[in-house]
């Protein structure tokens, strides 16, 4: 269980919360339904469609540069040795950052760039999307949120990205990462055996619903 003082870090965090009401009303796609098609743009102006990789296994991971929960995956490396195994078996790995203006983790796409540069990451391409449409279309409550699409387009997982809910950059070594395993199995095309967990992390900063 987490302790109660990481309610206080980054602002709001992510406790298992199914509701939505901390991040902007999402909701949950199911796991099996069709992921919903989305159009975002890329840190270099490009339109990206997730329909344009069907026939291929896609993650996607909601992030914020100011999280410390997504620092610990970065600063150990796990998040960077994982895009770069999975998009070198063919994965497509898009990064989502979904904090409006104003908000921690809000990006420009110059400021996304460097943030790449500086962690030595590995995504196929980092998405822009201040307004949340994605992140709501996702039901993406924190950060990180993981979710994995099979070549057919089906939500084959959903939630956090190991059992360590923590900000220890440590506890990576001791943790069970359900990516790498939905990824495996995935690929093997074998179901997943854990195919929904809550996600932790900070709350996803979404812009207000106008």
């Amino acid at each position: 269980m987490l302790a109660l003082g990481l309610s206080m870090i980054a602002g709001a965090v992510i406790l298992g919360t199914e509701d939505g009401a901390a991040a902007g009303n999402v909701a949950s796609v199911a796991i099996g339904a069709p992921a919903p098609d989305f159009s975002a743009r890329d840190t270099k102006g490009a339109l990206v469609h997730l329909s344009d990789y069907r026939g291929r296994v896609v993650v996607l991971e909601w992030t914020n540069d100011a999280c410390p929960f997504v620092a610990k995956h970065y600063r150990s490396g796990n998040m960077q040795a994982l895009q770069r195994t999975y998009t070198g078996e063919g994965v497509v790995w898009l990064t989502v950052a979904s904090s409006a203006e104003g908000e921690p983790g809000y990006v420009t796409p110059a400021e996304a760039d460097r943030d790449t540069a500086a962690r030595d990451a590995a995504p196929t391409a980092v998405l822009l999307d201040p307004g949340g449409t994605v992140g709501r279309l996702y039901g993406a409550r924190a950060t990180p949120h993981m979710f994995v699409i099979d070549k057919a387009g089906q939500l084959v997982y959903r939630g956090a990205i190991d059992d360590m809910p923590s900000t220890n950059p440590a506890d990576v070594a001791i943790a069970h990462n359900y990516v790498k395993a939905a990824l495996d199995e995935t690929l093997a095309g074998r179901p997943v055996a854990v195919s929904a967990t809550t996600a932790y992390g900070c709350s996803v900063k979404y812009a207000p619903r106008s």
